[in-house]
């Protein structure tokens, strides 16, 4: 039962109004700093990899942080439901922060990666542990305006942490860009502190040990979900699946195209096994309900950050665009998803879920369209950057209102396994399908192909995503 100094009973209340103002701002802030330095370690990669001789490291900088991050992930999400948010949040943050003071003394670059992994574990538990605590401290009626807020906290980095990475790294080191962001995180945490201290509920009885995988959204009771080591394990599974992908995608060489595609094959199908235990039951059969709000999640991450790592690309090898002007095209997304996002939070219960997941899902599917006939028929480049915009906006719809539904459909005890799934399904989605298609892109033997062969894979993906969508709606059994 909800202790009754929570503030449940204020829904009209704004997130930036008491009670709720200093956990708004605390719980952004994490969010905006964990996506600044997702952001800024793409900046200055290159110069560290430079320093500390670790081409042979560089894509593990990237991959691995991804991988840890599935696990953290689950292992947040069970805590979550045994004992509350407030020390899976704690044991996060303190990873979170660890991993930032490896890589930010590191003297190599395998300190580095190590420090990475470290810090991709605590970012995976944190992003959990905080849509836990929305749905332990927020009233259902605020949830689509701090969604909005954390896909704003997620979009403004976007905009300014590669410069303002570029430029710490310039003026004084690359590692601060690591270590700066430490002194940030802890006044952060700060900020909630209070209230996670009465979220953490203690329930007396335990859950038979014969208990198998959560339901989407079974019945409330107050038994303690045992530690689900089974579950731990799936997630390293399906972690070393991700980086086995991303290994063969690394090691695409022309003269060995079929074993990097059963290599790559045999990642995906391990990945697909390893998540199953994962998510609830029928996510990959797109059951009705929450399955389909998670698989939909997966299939729009997969789609749109597959599709937008090869815009820029596109427009500086085909159409000559200097690196900072097709740039902008990636900024002009993040513009329109933030704003979409503070639409969708201000309408409410006014835009139905569905419609606007459905909505989002065509934006994002057209948009992608847009790319691939700009490629393949040699269109104005106009076209595809006016169509990122409209991606954006459509990530902006569905993006928070996924989240949304995947509270909404979860009780008490599954909260944070489903938010686990959901965190899972997006992170996976988008890590299979950069690696996927970087062997695309390598395996076609001209530009136009290469860059064709992208966006129509991702486009597929889309098109999985928009028929998703009409099934987000209702409970499952």
């Amino acid at each position: 039962m909800r202790d009754s100094t929570l503030p449940a009973a204020h829904p009209a209340t704004g997130i930036f109004r008491p009670p709720y103002l200093w956990v708004t701002i605390g719980t952004c802030a994490l969010v905006f700093l964990a996506a600044f330095e997702s952001l800024a370690v793409t900046t200055i990669m290159p110069l560290v990899s430079r320093e500390l001789d670790g081409g042979s490291l560089y894509a593990l900088a990237f991959a691995g942080p991804l991988a840890t991050g599935v696990i953290g992930m689950v292992g947040a999400g069970n805590w979550s439901d045994r004992r509350g948010p407030a020390m899976p949040l704690y044991a996060s943050v303190s990873l979170f922060v660890l991993g930032l003071l490896i890589a930010g003394s590191s003297v190599s670059m395998p300190m580095l990666v190590a420090g990475r992994l470290v810090q991709g574990l605590g970012g995976g538990a944190l992003t959990v542990s905080l849509y836990v605590l929305v749905a332990r401290f927020f009233p259902g009626p605020l949830h689509p305006r701090i969604f909005a807020a954390f896909s704003a906290a997620w979009v403004v980095p976007s905009l300014v942490g590669p410069f303002a990475a570029g430029v710490v790294a310039q003026v004084f080191s690359w590692h601060w860009v690591f270590l700066g962001v430490v002194g940030l995180v802890i006044p952060a945490l700060a900020m909630i502190v209070p209230v996670l201290r009465s979220l953490d509920e203690p329930r007396e009885s335990v859950q038979p040990q014969g208990t198998s995988q959560p339901d989407a959204a079974g019945p409330s009771s107050q038994a303690v979900p045992p530690w689900a080591l089974g579950r731990l394990g799936w997630a390293a599974l399906a972690a070393l699946a991700v980086l086995g992908l991303n290994l063969s995608a690394d090691a695409s060489v022309p003269s060995f195209p079929a074993a990097t595609a059963l290599l790559a094959a045999a990642a995906v199908v391990l990945a697909l096994v390893a998540v199953r235990p994962l998510v609830p039951r029928g996510t990959l059969a797109a059951r009705r309900g929450l399955p389909s709000v998670i698989l939909a999640r997966g299939l729009a991450s997969a789609s749109f950050f597959g599709a937008e790592v090869y815009l820029p690309y596109l427009l500086i090898d085909q159409y000559a665009f200097p690196p900072t002007l097709a740039g902008l095209t990636l900024t002009g997304g993040a513009l329109a998803w933030a704003g979409a996002a503070a639409v969708q939070g201000r309408l409410g219960s006014r835009l139905p879920h569905q419609s606007a997941v459905q909505t989002g899902s065509l934006m994002v599917l057209a948009a992608v369209l847009l790319a691939l006939a700009t490629t393949a028929l040699h269109w104005p480049p106009a076209i595809a950057i006016a169509g990122w915009v409209l991606a954006g906006g459509g990530m902006g719809l569905l993006y928070p209102r996924l989240s949304v539904m995947t509270l909404a459909l979860s009780t008490k005890e599954n909260e944070g396994f489903n938010s686990s799934a959901m965190s899972i399904s997006d992170s996976l989605g988008g890590a299979l399908s950069l690696a996927t298609t970087g062997i695309v892109f390598a395996a076609s033997t001209t530009a136009v192909q290469s860059f064709a062969g992208v966006f129509a894979f991702t486009a597929a993906i889309a098109v999985g995503a928009a028929l998703v969508a009409p099934r987000v709606t209702g409970r499952t059994r």
